[in-house]
């Protein structure tokens, strides 16, 4: 073709059109190679909120007295005591959405249900708070000494683990923080807390089959 005498808009237009058709192609091409790749905006992972089992007043109330027995004989305290713990436990779970046969379950491994106990390292109380860690949770009961009534130590101790737990998005992570083993790489308290809460949640469970038959 001869192109001396070509109309210059027309071929003009051509290339236009042409270069137009070269950077789309490149610009669909998957992983070009000569292309920048631009880095992915990693959104932050979605903290897992903890499941906090729902259940009526009547499943609520024949499930603690449930726990509250087999504690009880497990443990050989009282059953006041028990029935007690286990009651605190629950109001403690609805008021900081920690699962209560979990608080239990730390209790059980932390003091054994004890609620006067005290560690060489200053941990008091039936969940075994430090309370140079958490003065500012103490401040509106006291001060540390409150530590010694179960119910202030219970919804304290549910508090931190609540706390851990937002901060780790990992319940095992914050079970070992708060044993204050967040380093030690078998899981050791977390697997002796979950062995105890193993032990519970059958009891819970019957009772709930148990108070749905009889309705």
């Amino acid at each position: 073709m001869n192109t001396s005498n070509a109309d210059p808009i027309s071929a003009t237009l051509g290339l236009t059109w042409v270069a137009l058709a070269v950077g789309l192609v490149l610009a669909l091409a998957p992983n070009n190679p000569a292309l920048p790749e631009t880095s992915p905006v990693v959104q932050p992972a979605a903290v897992v909120e903890p499941v906090v089992i729902q259940a009526s007043p009547q499943d609520i109330q024949h499930e603690q007295q449930a726990l509250a027995d087999f504690i009880a004989k497990r443990w050989r305290i009282a059953d006041e005591a028990a029935a007690s713990f286990v009651s605190i436990a629950y109001k403690a779970g609805r008021l900081h959405s920690v699962d209560p046969v979990l608080i239990l379950a730390v209790m059980a491994i932390e003091s054994r249900y004890n609620p006067v106990a005290e560690s060489d390292m200053g941990a008091k109380g039936l969940m075994q708070v430090i309370p140079r860690f958490h003065l500012e949770k103490l401040t509106d009961h006291g001060g540390e000494d409150a530590l010694l009534r179960p119910e202030v130590n219970i919804h304290v101790g549910a508090q931190i683990l609540r706390e851990y737990y937002r901060r780790l998005g990992d319940e095992v992570l914050a079970l070992q923080m708060y044993a204050g083993a967040f380093n030690e790489p078998t899981s050791q308290y977390a697997n002796k807390v979950y062995a105890e809460r193993a032990r519970l949640e059958p009891i819970r469970q019957r009772a709930r089959k148990q108070t749905a038959q009889s309705v």
